[in-house]
């Protein structure tokens, strides 16, 4: 329990306090994950913090108000969808978290009905609820859950789903609903192909399935092979269907996707022993589930049970415990990222979690890990956050060493020996050498990234063996390798020198942007690099522009020109440019001569101020990348701002923003409504 001490021990006044802060909490917590797709905690902890809040909200029920997140479903419609009013709300369900519980559902559901329950007992899927409307047999609306009572229109994007049907065999008004999920598989090849093309990862499939399904292209949603299940028939009694199992053999007869796994149970052991089966099988599932669903089977019990302000009173969610293992920390590794950031990672015996088996989890930044307070040599609990992700959950203080002593954050660079420094308004700790060994590995191979140079073949392991090789310290030495040089590197054949040596010399001729983009200046993203090229048609004219004349084109701001003005009048770089142009690189923009307008996005013709630490950006960097998307970022708070991003400690701007009715969201949501915007 999360309670400091036990309910009956508050004053009134201690209550409300608990009562206000924890509201803030679960309201981020689920901005996070139902508006953005992007949870910053675990299930278990909104769960039991939920639990907190609905335990002093019983105990104190003059406390409880209509804003509180006990009576309300879901979370907010975003602002770039059509809002659907569902004629009858689209309620959450309750939840339990054990046996007892469950038995306590049971006996409230026989009180109410008087007579013996039957229920149909089906998987809890992990995805998002959703609303199919069909008209005379055709599908013409689609829509999420949103808050319950108003969704977000996304007919479009459900149309690219195979599994929804267009058009039905019978012509008939119908509105189904059910959930729309990742696969398993689909969701590690997103990843992968994220990780590759350098953006961050989702956390689990629910809100990678979430986040593709809320797509403003189309074409996305497309991409990402997607799949649902649906469960229920709205007015079921009007097609002659009486009970859960008698909708989902009909489902199925319309050609919906259905979930096979689920039975009708009439007693305790049958639904005890079909949540043991598939709490042990959930990892072997092709998609992810969280838990076992319990619904009353008659329809008409359902009917005259109902529902509370939020939830159904006929149906119970049981959720399954957090995985979590035990493991010995031997080894903190620290990484350094292209822009210096260092990261640190945990080096653990192995152990079996979720299917699979790890060895490290991430420890995020020194701030996290000293949270933690873990130290080498501790016995840690580790889990997946989302299912996906190692991480360290907490040290087991009993199993500690008596001769343990707290771990110290590296003051030098591990790389290269440089003194690490905090930036202001960041978490991270950054080496800030340019010669450090491993940003100039990573600077390069992000100069050969497919956004960049293109450069086939010209991976992280090839560029390491060249580096170490003392072969190229520079992208311009790439330019310098000859079939003699890679005959050197390990597994490499003439068919291998061959083809990177091809790869090399077809790099020349790209348009510059991305060779703009590829030199990797602080704060120029692909988007800014298009958009000065297209401007100025050559990196020589860019880097003779004064500071006023690059500031005129739209979107590029202050920060972007300061990044480029500095770059550019380093003696390094200018050396580095007469290289690249005397091996034939190509300097001219080839691309089309009118500017590419900005993807309509979350961010575009806002006006937003960012407080607070942050762990994914510098305040440059966020600054920047809001600015090419058509944000206009400011330094205060005022009745013009139209959104506020609030990183760790935020203060003053932060409170002022709440008092003016600020729309806020944090670090995290932020980074994925970057993520989703079409590069």
């Amino acid at each position: 329990m999360a309670l400091e001490k036990a309910i009956a021990e508050f004053s009134h006044a201690e209550a409300a306090i608990k009562i206000a802060s924890l509201r803030v909490k679960l309201k981020e917590y689920a901005t996070a994950y139902y508006t953005a797709d992007a949870p910053v905690v675990e299930d278990a902890v909104y769960d039991e913090q939920y639990r907190d809040l609905q335990d002093l909200e019983q105990a104190f029920p003059d406390l409880i108000t209509a804003d509180s997140p006990t009576q309300n479903v879901g979370g907010a419609v975003l602002s770039d969808f059509t809002k659907v009013t569902h004629e009858i709300p689209m309620l959450s369900m309750g939840d339990v978290f054990s046996l007892e519980e469950l038995a306590q559902f049971n006996q409230r559901i026989v009180a109410a009905t008087n007579q013996p329950s039957e229920y149909s007992v089906e998987l809890k899927i992990d995805g998002l609820a959703i609303s199919l409307r069909y008209e005379k047999g055709k599908f013409v609306e689609g829509s999420t859950r949103g808050d319950g009572n108003v969704g977000e229109d996304v007919t479009a994007n459900l149309k690219t789903i195979k599994a929804i049907p267009q058009q039905l065999s019978e012509s008939i008004d119908l509105e189904v609903r059910g959930e729309c999920y990742m696969p398993k598989e689909s969701f590690a090849k997103l990843n992968e192909q994220r990780d590759r093309d350098g953006q961050p990862t989702f956390a689990n499939p629910r809100n990678a399935a979430a986040g593709s399904l809320r797509q403003l292209d189309v074409k996305i949603t497309a991409q990402r092979n997607l799949d649902t299940f649906m469960y229920t028939i709205v007015n079921a009694a009007n097609y002659n269907v009486h009970t859960q199992r008698e909708a989902l053999a009909q489902l199925e007869k319309w050609g919906f996707h259905t979930n096979p796994e689920s039975i009708v149970a009439t007693d305790a052991a049958t639904v005890q022993a079909f949540i043991e089966r598939y709490q042990s099988r959930r990892d072997n599932l092709p998609y992810g589930i969280d838990g076992v669903v319990l619904k009353v089977n008659d329809l008409a019990a359902q009917l005259a049970l109902g529902n509370t302000v939020k939830v159904p009173r006929w149906e119970i969610a049981y959720k399954f415990p957090p995985e979590e293992a035990e493991t010995i920390v031997h080894d903190i590794e620290w990484t350094i990222g292209r822009t210096g950031v260092v990261t640190p990672t945990a080096v653990m015996d192995p152990v079996q979690l979720a299917g699979t088996t790890v060895a490290r989890a991430t420890l995020h930044n020194p701030d996290f890990l000293m949270t933690k307070g873990v130290r080498i040599n501790d016995t840690v609990k580790i889990h997946k956050a989302g299912d996906i992700i190692p991480e360290v959950s907490e040290v087991v203080l009993t199993k500690r060493p008596a001769n343990s002593q707290p771990y110290e954050i590296p003051t030098t660079c591990p790389s290269c020996g440089a003194k690490l420094i905090h930036l202001e308004d960041e978490v991270a700790l950054r080496c800030v050498n340019p010669m450090c060994p491993a940003q100039v590995k990573e600077g390069l191979t992000h100069f050969a990234s497919r956004n960049a140079m293109n450069i086939d073949g010209l991976g992280p392991k090839i560029i390491a063996q060249l580096y170490d090789r003392h072969l190229v310290k520079d992208v311009a030495d790439l330019y310098q390798l000859t079939a003699a040089d890679l005959a050197d590197l390990d597994k490499f054949q003439e068919k291998s020198i061959h083809n990177l040596l091809n790869a090399i010399e077809n790099s020349k001729g790209n348009s510059a942007e991305r060779l703009l983009f590829g030199l990797g200046i602080r704060n120029v993203g692909a988007k800014a690099a298009r958009l000065l090229l297209e401007h100025f048609r050559s990196l020589p004219a860019l880097m003779a522009a004064g500071a006023d004349e690059i500031g005129t084109i739209k979107t590029i701001g202050p920060t972007i020109v300061d990044s480029l003005q500095t770059y550019f009048a380093n003696e390094q770089v200018q050396q580095l440019i007469k290289e690249l142009q005397a091996v034939n690189v190509n300097f001219d923009y080839l691309g089309p001569a009118t500017s590419t307008p900005v993807q309509p996005n979350y961010f575009q013709d806002k006006t937003i101020v960012i407080t607070g630490k942050l762990n994914r950006f510098t305040r440059d960097e966020l600054t920047a990348r809001l600015t090419e998307l058509g944000a206009k970022v400011t330094g205060s708070v005022s009745k013009k701002t139209d959104l506020l991003i609030a990183g760790e400690a935020a203060g003053s701007k932060l409170t002022k923003a709440q008092n003016l009715d600020v729309t806020i969201i944090n670090e995290t949501q932020a980074t994925q409504y970057l993520n989703e915007v079409k590069e």
